[in-house]
């Protein structure tokens, strides 16, 4: 049976990890394990203070966003799970919201909005409900547009493995 699906999830954009202090996080993160911070982010709104590192290299290069809130007794708490959220990059993010929309899967308020880095990007919820029943079960993903030389690179690899 042919793939139905209109997008495509190409790799592993970021990983997002939480912490009551981002220096703490860099301690191992920057300091040990010697990822680069190439950026940072702040956002009240979003109660959120990040370091923005990489590791790897030009398109497969995956963000680690180290975060720390604003206020630890507010909301979103992205302190209180340590492994915050997993960042996925995506071929085509509003055919795949459409798609995902239509086959019962939750998103998160805010719909596509640009990114900490930059990107649009757009949450799948951790919880389903019963007009949505398609979760994260228990784990935010983040859906983000890859940019075109990240689409390429990935359409390369499927290419030479046969599989594009």
């Amino acid at each position: 049976m042919p793939d139905m699906r209109p997008f495509k999830v190409l790799g592993v954009q970021q990983i997002a990890i939480g912490g009551l202090s981002r220096e703490k996080l860099k301690t191992l993160w920057v300091d040990k394990l010697g990822l680069s911070v190439i950026g940072t982010f702040s956002s009240e709104r979003e109660n959120v203070q990040e370091d923005i590192c990489a590791m790897g290299a030009g398109a497969f290069t995956v963000e680690v966003d180290l975060m720390q809130p604003f206020d630890a007794e507010k909301k979103p708490a992205v302190h209180a799970t340590p492994l915050n959220h997993i960042g996925l990059w995506i071929d085509d993010l509003p055919r795949a919201v459409e798609w995902l929309s239509a086959q019962g899967v939750r998103f998160a308020p805010g719909g596509i909005r640009k990114g900490a880095a930059g990107h649009d990007i757009c949450f799948l919820h951790p919880k389903g409900n019963e007009e949505f029943p398609v979760s994260g079960e228990g784990v935010l993903i983040e859906l983000v547009q890859a940019p075109p030389d990240v689409v390429a690179a990935f359409a390369r690899i499927a290419a030479a493995e046969g599989r594009a």
